[in-house]
């Protein structure tokens, strides 16, 4: 299950990170890293972005980012 398929108002744990490069690297510079808790706060009315809190700050991130993220 990734990131993507998460209901708003559950919280998960990072699994792993699919991806490569710049993008898995983007990912990791905004503290999204393996083991750390996510709360989903909000989904857009289209679907994207995704507004999530982890590590006491809130962050929006787009939905094919968010499908990079395998959770647990």
């Amino acid at each position: 299950m990734t990131l993507k398929d998460v209901k708003v108002g559950d919280t998960v744990k990072v699994h792993k990170l699919l991806g490569q490069g710049a993008i898995k690297r983007r990912i990791m510079d905004m503290g999204i890293v393996k083991g750390v808790e996510i709360y989903v706060r909000k989904v857009a009315p289209l679907g994207d972005p995704i507004e999530i809190t982890l590590r006491g700050y809130e962050l929006s991130i787009r939905k094919d980012e968010a499908d990079l993220i395998e959770v647990e």
